[in-house]
């Protein structure tokens, strides 16, 4: 294992720091010195302002020069294990390969990079085929664009219009991967966090995710990380079942589970889903609260005939809770309102899910710390921020409302509330004790719920009152009441 296990911040580089690398490095020093063992950074390439926030990059392999360069990158990286984000399935129709596909059409040096999708159903595709495609949105996965030469071809774009999928079969995508690789690993990049994994191989005749071909693509492209020193995240929603195949398969995984159990948890006082989930769940793990993306719902939901870790019934309370907890400011982001079609998510901050709770919001991240995995915090998390519904007016765009951009002075200002002083002191806990680099059991009764680590004589023990979510944390013989630490 190349990383620490430690907690990890996520951020990008310009919403948390209001500038570049450089002013995210010194920030991370002044503000929050010796918190995170890691950071990941989101994408920070050309451009990061994109039609999706840098996960639609011209340039894989060049920092956008607002932020800095390479350079700026590996110093940070000397003090923090870094990750950074392999947008395996797409690059943007900005891109000068694919500019010049539509200039030249099939005669371009690069046609064989992107997908279309005669390549994968031929020239007369099947309607039963294009319609059990999984679409991680309502609209087409396909595009029509006119060429040069007068032609039109339909390029596949699981997500955005502006979103071209490569060919990662085809010799030039091939190599285009492997230049993003040694592109990191020559720059103290120690974790890849493979984003959207699950789309990236397409077959006629199958739904296009997560088959066994996509597997072994994962798994190909994780050893050639693991040879360059490198370690791959593998990123997606999928039902919980596949997420431990996957983790069976690959170093690290997503506990995206974990989310809406916790919300369910505090919600309702019923933690027996969530006890459910952690018998079962990869101890290869990230476990996160809060990404740049919205609260996942699919991760809990059923697959067909296999039952869910919440029921149906369960699920819409949920989803309506976390509408109710924030005046329904979380409405205005999610769904088709705010040019946001994400089938399986609500865009709202976890701390304006929980009703901008102080203690229920630091017992959610208490609970997190002490579950099995690697914990991540969201930059918005890490200040317990409510949702911006300025930057959503502003954008129209549903994922802005958990997307704040900061300076140094706003983050200052954050950093000196109680809950954030609170939550620096709770991931200090984690990261100081041994404990957690051993066993994990949990303990339930009618009354009481205990989370508990052990390595030799290390112990530390997350202990729960069910009817009053009164909690203490125990770290060998030293006791915290969760109330004490917002209290100063």
């Amino acid at each position: 294992m190349n990383y620490q296990n430690k907690v990890q911040l996520i951020t990008y580089v310009d919403r948390l720091s209001g500038g570049t690398v450089q002013q995210l490095h010194e920030m991370l020093t002044d503000c929050f010195p010796d918190t995170f063992g890691g950071a990941h950074l989101l994408p920070f390439y050309n451009p990061i302002d994109g039609e999706d926030a840098g996960f639609d990059p011209i340039d894989h392999t060049s920092v956008d020069a607002r932020l800095g360069n390479w350079d700026d990158i590996q110093a940070l990286g000397r003090d923090f294990d870094l990750m950074a984000d392999m947008i395996v399935n797409h690059m943007s129709a900005q891109s000068l390969a694919f500019q010049d596909v539509l200039e030249k059409g099939k005669h371009s040096q690069y046609w064989d990079l992107f997908l279309t999708k005669q390549k994968v159903f031929g020239d007369a595709p099947k309607s039963d085929d294009i319609a059990c495609i999984f679409r991680p949105r309502p609209t087409s996965p396909f595009t029509e664009m006119a060429l040069g030469d007068g032609t039109h071809a339909d390029f596949w774009t699981t997500f955005t219009a502006n979103q071209i999928d490569i060919d990662v079969y085809s010799e030039q995508g091939k190599a285009y991967l492997e230049a993003i690789l040694t592109t990191f690993a020559r720059n103290n990049i120690k974790l890849i966090r493979l984003d959207a994994a699950g789309y990236a191989i397409k077959q006629a005749g199958t739904n296009c995710f997560m088959m066994p071909e996509t597997f072994e693509f994962i798994e190909a492209l994780s050893a050639r990380a693991e040879e360059l020193g490198m370690t791959c995240l593998v990123e997606i929603h999928s039902y919980h079942k596949i997420q431990c195949d996957i983790a069976k398969r690959c170093a690290l995984v997503y506990d995206f589970a974990l989310p809406p159990l916790v919300l369910h948890a505090l919600n309702t006082k019923d933690l027996d889903p969530l006890a459910t989930w952690l018998e079962m769940s990869p101890r290869n793990c990230v476990t996160v609260l809060d990404t740049h993306d919205g609260i996942g719902i699919v991760d809990v939901g059923a697959s067909g005939d296999e039952p869910g870790l919440l029921t149906p019934e369960q699920i819409d309370s949920l989803v309506e809770s976390i509408h109710e907890q924030c005046s329904g400011e979380s409405r205005l982001a999610t769904g088709a309102a705010a040019n946001n079609v994400d089938l399986y998510q609500v865009n709202c901050t976890y701390y304006s899910a929980l009703g901008c709770d102080d203690y229920r919001y630091l017992l959610a991240r208490a609970i997190q710390f002490f579950c099995p995995g690697i914990p991540q915090v969201y930059y918005t998390g890490l200040l317990a921020l409510p949702n911006d519904m300025e930057l959503l007016a502003e954008s129209q765009v549903g994922r802005d409302i958990n997307r704040s951009y900061l300076d140094l002075a706003k983050v200052r200002t954050h950093v000196q509330k109680p809950v954030v002083q609170a939550l620096l002191k709770l991931i200090k806990l984690r990261n100081e004790s041994n404990a957690f680099n051993g066993e994990f059991e949990q303990v339930k009764t009618k009354e009481q719920y205990a989370m508990q680590w052990s390595n030799g004589h290390d112990k530390a023990c997350l202990h729960i009152e069910l009817d009053t979510l009164d909690a203490h944390i125990t770290i060998n013989n030293e006791t915290h009441a969760l109330y004490s630490l917002l209290q100063g």
